[in-house]
């Protein structure tokens, strides 16, 4: 689903406009980015969390030459399902 079908179906399920139902996901996407760059994490009950992992920097190699390449530290978003969504997708 791209985000223009997912617009669409918020428009469709809230009888918003697409114009307004844009303005709602753009916000929604916003303030969880702002959070996520605070170092905070979002909880949905029943659909997951958003949170930021550090991940540890790490070896790797150069695919094209084999060369070993030291690869950073970086946080990275993760996003965990909760059980009602799980139980969904089932």
């Amino acid at each position: 689903m791209t985000k223009v079908e997912l617009i669409d179906r918020i428009s469709f399920e809230t009888g918003f406009a697409k114009s307004d139902a844009a303005s709602a996901l753009d916000a929604t996407l916003a303030v969880v980015k702002d959070a996520l760059t605070d170092g905070q994490k979002v909880t949905l009950v029943g659909f997951g969390t958003f949170s930021v992992f550090e991940r540890k920097a790490r070896k790797g190699r150069n695919p094209r030459t084999g060369e070993e390449i030291e690869i950073p530290a970086a946080k990275v978003p993760k996003f965990t399902a909760g059980k009602t969504l799980k139980e969904a997708v089932r």
